[in-house]
């Protein structure tokens, strides 16, 4: 009967102990999720935003610039360094090119009374200056070539009826065939811009217009070759002088899988300045906070976001929402969990990559290269574009409910935000975002994002600035962040 007596006491007060230890973490926990404010996600955006990192163009000296900044702050809250040699930094290979000016694009005719005519384009509201365009100028006669594809075991090429040697092309972006094409495996490599400049120099191209009105460091560099971006208002300026209707043009091509290349009335005149710069070398920024708990501390999360953005070709373009609206999103987050006084049991990496604007190189290279190995990984979370709407999602997450559980509790029970999940797709066409890379070598992998935009998104632009981002919005991500982190890494169960 004592002994009995005993064992009840020992057990009622392991209870209260218990119950007491549970009220104080969930104390800490709140204490910590009112500290993530948007006044503090505001200054890390407008510090990656300022000028003094020219734009974060991946393997510029500015972009180094800004990792360095990062890797500032993980050492300031105690998050430790992943990458080479005891740094934060992973180092890989990407070159880069140095736009000094927006250059400029003119269309040259002459009308149906002989006279001459001259139409000057305007950056940024008519073309964008290539990216990896070789610098000079170049004036030729120009041909449209649909989408620049030569594809034999798909009977279609874009070139096959003309000689585009010494001319200046017009070229289509993507491809003539959709995502339900039964065929669009063997599409997607001619999908990649790298294939379609290289594809037009073996042609002999001397330079082309891309339809596609946005600045892209995800081209290939040819020495001497001039390119720019045009939108499709002024692909339809230049065929209406040739008389055809570019919409229908394209629809045909589409419609047909036929090409249909032209030679158009008119020459075309692009200048650029830039310089090449082979053999420079950008990073992935990694931070990691090691799990107290012994038994599984080597299971490891990892959550991450692009820190690149698109430079400054011949106007800054300060990247706000695409992309240090994510990377600052996880930086608060990450100072909440290093500081909070409730300690994940499972160990949280943080990944900024470098590289993804030039065809995901920093998240391709993690993969191949990870620091932890592949089977220690819980899950992938991505954030890319966070910053502007009034609802939250979890593009992918419903695939993987017994990880997402947490961040939707985390919403329901503290931040109240509306809530979107989807399943997780197979990647069957080119991969756009770092979170398919992760997808296609294996990795349980989601996004983070936001919905119900409240303001325009400037894709690529010089107006992507902070006045673009909802703050409101960023703080909540922020806190779902932490909480859903927490809840995943403290989860024995999984």
């Amino acid at each position: 009967m004592m002994f009995k007596r005993i064992f009840l006491y020992l057990f009622f007060l392991s209870v209260a102990y218990n119950l007491k230890s549970q009220e104080s973490d969930l104390n800490h926990v709140s204490e910590t999720f009112h500290s993530i404010s948007s006044h503090d996600i505001l200054d890390y955006a407008k510090k990656l935003s300022s000028p003094e990192f020219k734009g974060r163009l991946s393997g510029s000296p500015e972009f180094l610039k800004s990792a360095q900044w990062v890797a500032s702050k993980f050492e300031e809250w105690n998050i430790h360094p992943k990458g080479d040699n005891g740094f934060c930094f992973q180092y890989f290979e990407n070159p880069y090119t140095e736009v000094f000016s927006s250059g400029s694009v003119s269309y040259i005719y002459k009308n149906q009374n002989g006279k001459k005519v001259v139409k000057d384009y305007r950056f940024p509201e008519e073309y964008f200056p290539g990216q990896n365009s070789g610098s000079g100028t170049i004036e030729s006669d120009l041909v449209y070539v649909g989408y620049g594809i030569t594809a034999s075991e798909l009977g279609y090429d874009d070139y096959a009826i003309l000689d585009v040697k010494g001319k200046i092309i017009i070229m289509e972006s993507g491809l003539p065939v959709g995502r339900n094409n039964p065929e669009m495996e063997k599409w997607v490599p001619y999908d990649y811009h790298q294939y379609k400049f290289n594809n037009a120099v073996k042609h002999g191209a001397i330079g082309w217009l891309y339809i596609s009105k946005l600045a892209n460091p995800n081209t290939s560099y040819h020495e001497g070759i001039v390119y720019a971006h045009i939108g499709e208002e002024e692909a339809n300026d230049i065929f209406d002088v040739s008389g055809k209707d570019y919409q229908k043009v394209k629809e045909s091509i589409n419609k047909n899988l036929e090409p249909n290349s032209f030679a158009l009335v008119g020459k075309a005149k692009l200048t650029a300045e830039t310089k090449h710069f082979e053999q420079s070398k950008s990073c992935n920024v990694i931070g990691f906070i090691e799990g107290v708990d012994p038994d599984f501390k080597d299971e490891v999360i990892i959550v991450g976001a692009h820190l690149d953005a698109v430079g400054n070709p011949g106007k800054l373009l300060p990247g706000a929402l695409d992309n240090a609206s994510g990377v600052v999103d996880i930086m608060a987050a990450a100072k909440a969990l290093a500081q909070s006084d409730v300690k994940p049991k499972r160990s949280i990496m943080f990944i900024l990559f470098g590289g993804e604007e030039c065809g995901l190189v920093g998240s391709t290279y993690y993969v191949n290269h990870p620091k932890v190995p592949k089977e220690n990984i819980i899950c992938m979370i991505n954030l890319d574009m966070v910053g502007n709407g009034t609802g939250l999602a979890l593009w992918g997450g419903a695939s993987f409910p017994e990880i997402t559980k947490h961040f939707i509790a985390a919403n329901d029970n503290y931040i109240h935000r509306n809530m979107r999940t989807s399943k997780a797709r197979p990647v069957t066409t080119r991969p756009r975002t770092d979170c398919a890379v992760f997808t296609m070598n294996g990795y349980k992998s989601f996004s983070v994002g936001t919905t119900n935009r409240v303001k325009p998104v400037y894709y690529h632009h010089p107006l992507d600035n902070v006045d673009a981002l909802t703050p409101e919005i960023m703080e909540d991500a922020a806190k779902l962040l932490y909480l859903g982190l927490l809840g995943v890494a403290n989860d024995m169960d999984l």
